[in-house]
């Protein structure tokens, strides 16, 4: 084959899989972003700037990570509500081990790593060992894993906030790499890899095969008990991603830190395309759901509008996309 040959192939490639995308249902929301995006900055001049594209994706770095192992969860067809509270969790337990620590103590910088991801694992692995194998609700199981690990989180505190951390800890959360800050490039990384791992991956086709039908991915020998558990477990790990990110933004770990944002996590993923009902999504609609809200936070801040009407707004957007879902869904039956 020719060169020629070869790039023509390549373009009629490339040509394909942006329709693909477009007929996803993912082309309409990234227009609908592009021109929200326009008419904030034509009402508002500042907003179309580098510095408050930064910000926002800043912003929403701790709702996109936490997202991303959301959509699998939610592409089996389940669900986590206990995202908010386990981010609160990794941080603050890595915090407790890290107490008294100085600046330089790079040991007790990367156990407290160490020790949020386990956190998050393991509580992740509880929540996927209970709906897969003891075959539990997963909107009970996550709701009962909240309460419980936001309870633990102020036992743990006593209700207080911790502060300083080692430089080791908090470069996740605090630091800047050529003038980008670490929390938008640990989101991008951690996008990149869902992305991959669910699109180009056994275990990401096995993810769409369960939530579409598991009766009919269990007769294919696709091992649903096994999947369902490790997307658990992978948004547990991503929670507690998030979780790190956070606390080295504040340099401190809050007992009430992430309240609430298992809904806005619920929220970017939904808006981002996928199903409530499980068997289909997207790392893409979720990356661009979740910039979705944050450029409505931002953009109706810069306006001067209301915070109280900034959260209607979000709800619904949340309506819309929930609503538009329920309709495909019917016009499938």
């Amino acid at each position: 084959m020719t060169s020629t040959a070869a790039n023509r192939a390549d373009t009629e490639a490339l040509s394909r899989r942006v329709i693909r995308q477009l007929r996803s249902g993912i082309g309409p929301l990234f227009a609908a972003l592009v021109i929200i995006c326009v008419a904030l900055s034509i009402a508002s001049p500042e907003f179309l700037t580098t510095s408050t594209l930064t910000n926002i994706m800043v912003q929403v770095s701790v709702v996109g990570i936490a997202a991303v192992g959301g959509t699998f969860v939610i592409i089996t067809s389940g669900i986590d509500l206990s995202v908010g509270s386990l981010v609160a969790l990794t941080g603050m337990v890595a915090a407790t081990f890290m107490a008294g620590s100085s600046p330089d103590a790079v040991g007790l910088g990367i156990g407290g790593l160490f020790i949020a991801l386990a956190t998050g694992a393991a509580v992740g692995a509880i929540n996927g060992f209970a709906i897969s194998w003891l075959r539990l609700v997963p909107f009970i199981v996550t709701l009962a894993a909240m309460a419980m690990a936001r309870g633990l989180t102020l036992a743990i505190s006593d209700g207080r906030t911790k502060f300083d951390f080692p430089n080791a800890f908090t470069v996740f959360g605090a630091k800047a790499i050529a003038g980008l800050p670490m929390p938008m490039i640990v989101m991008l990384v951690v996008f990149v890899i869902g992305h991959v791992l669910l699109r180009k991956t056994t275990f990401g086709h096995q993810v769409f095969a369960v939530g579409g039908n598991q009766e009919a991915a269990r007769l294919a020998g696709i091992p649903v008990r096994r999947v369902v558990f490790l997307t658990y477990m992978l948004a547990g790990v991503t929670a507690a991603i998030a979780g790190i990110v956070l606390a080295g933004r504040l340099n401190s770990a809050l007992p009430s830190a992430a309240n609430g944002l298992e809904l806005q996590v619920i929220a970017a993923i939904v808006i981002g395309g996928t199903s409530l009902a499980g068997g289909r999504g997207s790392i893409v609609g979720t990356f661009i759901g979740v910039v979705l809200i944050g450029v409505i936070n931002v953009g109706l801040s810069l306006l001067g509008v209301n915070p109280f009407w900034t959260q209607f707004i979000q709800g619904g957007v949340i309506f819309a996309a929930v609503l538009l879902d329920a309709l495909s869904q019917r016009r499938k039956l």
